[in-house]
């Protein structure tokens, strides 16, 4: 008997059964010594197959439980009867979905990371391979030219710089935007909740991109209900309506316009960006809030690449959102149209609740 515990036991009772069994034969005599006996072998036989049955159903545990170590996701216990065993299994089997349920989401991470690093390693290598190229061809312009540069070739190493000051902006704006959303995925951003007026909120992301509306050639007309507020994080609120103006300057057009309008309700702040793009394509709406997601119209022949505006790698919008969701709010894109349905460009629409709603 391997059991140590169960040894003792059982050489406990034996031992006191014929301790009993001498008593008894002392005390009442021979017959009574008998009886005594007798109980003690039948007692001993009901609780040894008891004990041995519950043991069968302890090492049928251990058995699904070492199985389910190997690659087994079901414990299949269903058939214990009722007791504590069966209760223990019930905890065991809801533990063991619980587990393969946190398995399954971390599994579902890790392919979005890996998925993620990849796409993060694809969009600064675009720009890290253009700078590269530029830089060569700066070289080999400065090496052919060592008597003396033409006014030609100085206007082309001014484009080139201007085009590589650009594409710096770019990665520093990828990076930052990356930490931003690192640290939003992991909580670590701490959101104010004071008063915030739409009209500084739309002020300060104006300012900010003014020099890049103007470099595009793309008007920027403002609306604000001067009473339109709402309670969130006024640096955090700005951030989220830069990278709305920014998506709307990159794909208006180079004479075009945005248009952004503040107005307050009796449910909530409501700010709706506009432009004059060719706006957004059906099967591109469900999709248009996903991270480094940049819709079908990036992918074709005629995509456009903006060198004023670095925020064309997916991530925009979707920091935005997040932005927005984080204070309570929501944000939703559609198409703006006119009486006949034509489509006239974006609209994005960013609805900050108010707190006694």
């Amino acid at each position: 008997m391997r059991n140590r515990e169960l040894r003792r036991f059982f050489l406990l009772y034996i031992g006191l059964s014929l301790a009993l069994c001498a008593c008894a034969h002392a005390c009442w005599g021979r017959s009574i010594a008998l009886w005594t006996a007798a109980c003690s072998l039948v007692l001993g036989a009901a609780v040894g197959l008891f004990t041995y049955l519950r043991y069968r159903d302890i090492a049928r545990i251990s058995a699904r439980i070492d199985a389910v170590l190997h690659g087994e996701r079901d414990l299949s216990l269903s058939h214990m009867r009722e007791g504590e065993l069966a209760v223990l299994t019930s905890e065991l089997d809801k533990m063991v979905s619980r587990l393969y349920l946190t398995a399954d989401e971390l599994e579902g991470e890790t392919h979005a990371l890996a998925d993620s690093l990849a796409d993060i390693s694809h969009q600064l290598k675009t720009p890290l391979t253009s700078l590269s190229l530029l830089s060569e061809l700066m070289r080999k312009r400065l090496m052919e030219a060592r008597d003396g540069l033409s006014p030609q070739d100085v206007r082309d190493m001014i484009d080139r710089l201007r085009v590589m000051q650009g594409l710096q902006e770019r990665i520093r704006w990828l990076i930052s935007a990356l930490l931003k959303m690192a640290r939003l995925d992991a909580g670590a951003i701490d959101l104010a909740r004071a008063e915030v007026r739409a009209e500084d909120v739309v002020r300060r992301s104006a300012e900010a991109l003014a020099i890049a509306f103007d470099l595009a050639d793309v008007s920027l007309s403002v609306e604000v209900q001067p009473e339109a507020a709402f309670w969130g994080d006024e640096a955090w609120s700005v951030e989220a309506l830069s990278n709305v103006l920014k998506n709307c300057l990159e794909h208006a057009g180079r004479g075009g316009a945005v248009r952004v309008t503040a107005s307050q309700d009796a449910l909530a702040c409501r700010i709706r960006v506009e432009d004059t793009g060719p706006g957004i394509s059906e099967e591109d709406l469900p999709h248009i809030f996903e991270r480094f997601y940049r819709g079908s119209a990036d992918d074709g022949e005629d995509a456009r690449s903006s060198e004023v505006d670095p925020c064309g790698v997916g991530i925009g919008l979707s920091l935005a959102q997040s932005l927005v969701a984080a204070q309570g709010g929501a944000m939703r894109a559609s198409n703006a149209r006119d009486a006949n349905g034509a489509v006239l460009g974006a609209r994005f629409d960013i609805v900050y609740f108010n707190m006694n709603v």
